[in-house]
């Protein structure tokens, strides 16, 4: 069998930190209702300058540097995102354009939302003849979609990306189940205009301008992200649920037994439900959402980065990766370091 591994790591959050105090002076929100509800305390966006695009770069330029392989030796590029900065070309190309990478190599975008760094992973496992090296990148700057007078949204998104450079060898375990049911409802938005910058700058005249119309949002409304909050609730603790079982199933690994389980970051409360549901131990689930809030599909590459980065991926290290968001879709991957 050839699996795939992860050899090299990068990320790139933006500058811009805001607390949830910021959030208390744009939104009818405080501090402790967003702690106790998501587990988030803080989150980032772009500022000026930062877009996805360059982003994604930094992320992707620190994962091949972190590898110790030459950027001439990628065979393939796939970035995982809903919030490109162009609808053509893909944000894969603009990476590939950026770094200088070979001409001649497949490069593009996937749109499974928060599923969809897990989603890459099979699909680099497909793809990549063996002994080959891949590029993946989950990446989002989810600001520019946010309704900053809408409490229930406004204060779950946030920008980031990480970027994992991967080689496909024999003899490396690699399992992997991909999923959707398609349910626009519970969460959609509609394109968003590439230059709208965030941008936390004019959140505060936005939130204001909705105020003095009575509550009718503006325009920029129609892009916005909608979220039916119990629904996506319910569907995320199933999934999740689903995904560990189909994990330890096609692994044949207990989840008692796996050294980290990384989850897509939405919420603290799905993952709590999911853990003391199972009986699992809390150390078993990382968490990094209090400090990124939701990032979509740079979420759980974020996780895995800062686990990378904590020297806890040593050889021998698995893992289940499991992502769960719109379409609606859900995934799960079994990596071996």
């Amino acid at each position: 069998m050839s699996g795939i591994q992860i050899i090299g790591m990068g990320h790139a959050v933006p500058s811009v930190c805001v607390t949830n105090a910021d959030m208390k002076k744009i939104v009818d929100t405080s501090d402790e209702w967003i702690r106790t509800r998501t587990g988030i305390r803080e989150r980032r966006f772009c500022g000026e300058g930062e877009s996805l695009a360059t982003l994604a770069v930094r992320a992707a330029a620190e994962a091949i540097d972190s590898s110790g392989i030459r950027k001439e030796q990628i065979r393939l590029v796939i970035t995982a995102t809903v919030t490109p900065d162009y609808q053509v070309p893909s944000t894969s190309c603009l990476i590939q354009e950026k770094l200088q990478l070979p001409s001649g190599i497949p490069a593009f975008d996937i749109n499974a939302a928060c599923s969809g760094f897990v989603y890459g992973l099979s699909l680099v496992q497909a793809l990549l003849p063996e002994n080959e090296f891949a590029l993946l990148i989950g990446a989002e700057q989810l600001s520019r979609m946010l309704d900053f007078s809408d409490r229930s949204t406004a204060v779950l998104f946030g920008d980031g990306a990480a970027a994992a450079v991967l080689q496909k060898k024999a003899g490396v375990p690699f399992y992997s189940h991909l999923a959707a049911g398609g349910n626009r409802s519970a969460l959609w938005a509609a394109s968003a205009p590439a230059n709208r910058l965030p941008a936390w700058q004019n959140a505060e005249a936005q939130a204001e301008r909705k105020e003095q119309s009575g509550g009718k949002p503006e325009d920029t409304g129609t892009y916005r992200i909608h979220m039916d909050g119990r629904s996506v609730f319910r569907f995320a603790v199933r999934a999740l649920s689903e995904e560990l079982r189909e994990m330890e199933k096609q692994s044949g690994i207990p989840a008692e037994k796996v050294d980290q389980i990384v989850c897509h970051q939405a919420n603290q409360r799905i993952l709590d439900y999911v853990r003391k549901e199972r009986g699992l131990p809390e150390e078993k689930f990382f968490r990094n959402l209090d400090r990124y809030g939701n990032t979509s599909g740079a979420s759980i590459p974020l996780a895995l980065y800062d686990l990378w980065n904590e020297g806890k991926l040593e050889p021998g290290t698995r893992v289940f990766c499991i992502g769960f968001g719109a379409g609606l879709t859900w995934a799960g991957a079994c990596l071996t370091f």
